[in-house]
């Protein structure tokens, strides 16, 4: 029976302990935050796809949360699952990495296996953590083993988890990569191993930057294609009838959650770093992609001008602020940057969203509308900006005024869509 310390409890790290725990290790799930251990603990859940009996059944089978470093002495596995955001400039920022490895550094015991599971740029597992782990005294593969293996988690998906998603595993040598394949096969279905932790860094990336552009063409046909007087939604469903040699992608407001907005500029990062020339395609990609928010803007606009009303002074109802449907998580959702723009040429905004309480916009909280029937009457145009299934959006459609469509959900004649 494996002891496992996964350090960072939030949507990687948790579902990771919870799939150890029904695997029959003994894990202890190390986080920072006092608030999220105590009620973890107390069997509270703060993810969406935990529920808070699921995190009772993890306590049960021997489960604890600590803020306690010094747990790792006692663990034979420690995986590390702490947020990799961008710094100044678009730069990774590594601190939460570096404090994780620097702890694992201070406490591990011989034999043992470090995983790092944060998102990150090639070489970060061998050019960072190996030298912290060893320090002038340890050496890889003979005190330790480290690999490196990307989440692969998506919120709200109820086909894929942890347990049938491939997993792929790269270590810094050969008995490293056999060690953690040795270690996630006992939870997971399918491994998949790559010839080192720089190929696994980088196949995480790759995933992601696919993502990120073709997100960036639809967007960007989205643009011209209502020019031209084409309904691009129509395209995409005749395109994906083709049974190969297609992958249906859609436009929308923006891009966010806690992948696409950032792995690419990793790549992008490294390739300036190490090699001194941009990654054209990933640049662009952003470029585009950082540009929906305001055409969001200027449609919105342009159908106001069209009914006679200015966009200033105008009530305008955004309906769903996360960034994915049906699930609670606002991480880079770009309704805050579409409800920026439209505050700037002084529309009065309101939000409705089933998930969201409350949402804060340029240090400005908004409540959520209680009625959205009477919100939709009462605005002067709706903005359909995230499609949760709460949302009957032809019946809102019809309620209106004006039904701006910002994800194809819409079948009315009287909505518009992007």
């Amino acid at each position: 029976m494996k002891n496992l310390v996964v350090i960072g409890q939030g949507y990687v790290g948790l579902p990771l302990a919870q799939g150890a725990v029904r695997a029959g290790m003994n894990v202890i799930g190390l986080d920072l935050s006092s608030s999220i251990v105590d009620n973890l603990n107390a069997g509270q859940s703060h993810i969406d796809d935990l529920p808070h009996d699921e995190i009772s059944e993890m306590l049960e089978a021997g489960y604890r949360a600590s803020t306690d470093p010094t747990v790792i002495r006692d663990a034979e596995v420690v995986v590390i699952c702490v947020p990799t955001p961008l710094g100044e400039a678009g730069s990774p920022d590594l601190k939460a990495v570096i404090a994780a490895t620097e702890s694992i550094a201070k406490f591990m015991t011989t034999g043992t296996l470090v995983v790092l599971e944060s998102t990150t740029y090639p070489g970060t597992t061998q050019e960072l953590c190996q030298p912290i782990l060893e320090g002038s005294t340890r050496h890889v593969d003979e005190d330790f083993y480290l690999a490196f293996s990307p989440e692969r988690i998506d919120p709200g998906n109820k086909k894929f988890g942890l347990k049938n998603t491939p997993k792929v595993v790269g270590g810094v040598s050969i008995k490293s990569t056999e060690a953690a394949v040795e270690f996630y096969s006992k939870f997971v279905d399918t491994v998949v191993p790559t010839k080192s932790a720089r190929e696994a860094e980088t196949a995480k990336l790759l995933e992601n930057t696919y993502r990120h552009i073709n997100i960036a063409l639809v967007n960007e046909m989205s643009k011209f294609c209502h020019e031209l007087n084409i309904d691009l939604w129509d395209v995409i469903a005749a395109a994906k009838s083709k049974p190969f040699g297609f992958q249906a992608f859609y436009p929308g407001p923006g891009v966010g959650g806690h992948c696409i907005p950032i792995d690419p500029n990793y790549l992008s990062y490294q390739v300036r770093r190490a090699l001194g020339y941009p990654f054209r395609f990933v640049e662009l990609a952003e470029e585009i992609n950082n540009s929906m928010p305001r055409y969001v803007g200027d449609r919105v606009q342009s159908l106001l001008n069209d009914a006679g009303k200015p966009l200033k002074g105008s009530k305008v109802l955004l309906l769903g602020v996360t960034y994915k449907a049906n699930i609670s998580d606002q991480r880079e959702s770009p309704a805050v940057d579409v409800a920026e723009v439209l505050l700037q040429r002084g529309a009065e905004i309101l939000f409705h969203d089933p998930m969201v309480q409350t949402w804060s916009v340029s240090g400005t909280s908004y409540e959520v509308a209680d009625d959205i029937h009477a919100a939709v009457l009462d605005a002067d145009v709706v903005v359909l900006l995230q499609n949760h299934d709460f949302y009957d959006v032809d019946v809102l459609s019809e309620k209106a005024e004006i039904f701006f469509d910002t994800r194809g959900a819409s079948s009315t004649a009287s909505a518009h869509r992007l």
